[in-house]
């Protein structure tokens, strides 16, 4: 077991664990820690606790000191500093005719780094821009392209749901959403309606993925032919969570379309057929083009 705290750098950003050594500290104060890109500044989110070794990844860094006025002062400078960066980013690639969009700067608390934040369709050459910035900064200048995902939780918004975004508000991390989780949950196939602000699906997707997941296993399929009150038929279509089954059963020259509760129905044969959804063949090649740039995201996010 390892004394630790949990230490925050961004809003929304990922948890880091330190070593405090004889500090005692309390969540929300403001601490100086060494990191590997040199000192950072930092909030408190977890104060000291005693965790297992094994979920330490080593090696666990030290806490320099909680932070005091100076350091206060000297962290507003940074945050002051780069407004001013950004506007000057922005001429400077206005000037190079460059085809990015800057989204964000950050200046490193011990001031051995600048970072600017862009978005652009593909790769961009920008050793003239990073010249230029050198030159006025006289320190080191790193450009980072990130995916629409990072740029839309930096500049805010609220979602379709009416609150505010989720990456704004407590997602610290960006989880994989795929159109097949809209498939399992019976979510309409319409891009419009299951992406987010950021033109990609929404994170909200895979809140309740798991338990559909597992409801689907214990489920019959879509295709099953099944035994009911009303007759043999074939089930044309589930509510997974509320574990409800429409079957149409052959009336005549027509055919009766009722829903059961799954324990109320007899299993006889268990095939799949693949159901063809209207709105997925409407926008067939919409959600190819949208699940290719949620790949090319995912990469950029895991640089």
């Amino acid at each position: 077991m390892k004394n630790i705290i949990g230490v925050r750098f961004k809003k929304l950003g990922k948890i880091y664990f330190f070593n405090p050594k004889n500090l005692k500290v309390k969540k929300g104060d403001k601490v100086i820690v060494e990191t590997s890109q040199g000192e950072e500044y930092g909030e408190v989110m977890i104060p000291n606790r005693r965790i297992e070794d094994e979920k330490i990844i080593e090696p666990l860094r030290k806490v320099v000191r909680i932070a005091n006025y100076k350091d206060q002062k000297l962290y507003e400078e940074c945050r002051k500093k780069e407004k001013e960066a950004y506007n000057v980013c922005i001429k400077k690639i206005k000037e190079h005719k460059l085809d990015m969009n800057l989204t964000d700067v950050e200046f490193k608390f011990d001031n051995s780094k600048i970072l600017f934040y862009f978005t652009a369709d593909g790769r961009i050459d920008f050793r003239e821009l990073v010249k230029d910035l050198a030159a006025i900064y006289k320190t080191r200048i790193e450009l980072r392209q990130i995916g629409v995902r990072d740029e839309v939780k930096r500049i805010g918004g609220n979602g379709v749901c009416g609150r505010e975004l989720c990456c704004c508000s407590f997602l610290s991390d960006f989880e994989t959403v795929s159109i097949k989780m809209a498939k399992e949950q019976n979510i309409s196939l319409n891009p419009s309606k299951i992406s987010g602000n950021c033109g990609r699906l929404m994170c909200c997707l895979k809140y309740e993925n798991n338990v559909y997941e597992e409801k689907i296993k214990s489920l019959p399929k879509v295709g099953a032919i099944v035994k009911t009150d009303d007759g043999q038929g074939e089930i044309d279509n589930i509510e997974t969570l509320k574990e409800i089954v429409r079957v149409k059963i052959k009336d005549g020259d027509g055919y009766l379309y009722k829903k059961y509760s799954v324990k109320d129905i007899k299993v006889i044969k268990d095939v799949e057929t693949e159901k063809l959804d209207e709105e997925e063949l409407v926008h067939k090649k919409e959600l190819e083009e949208l699940e290719k740039l949620q790949e090319k995201d995912k990469e950029l996010e895991s640089k």
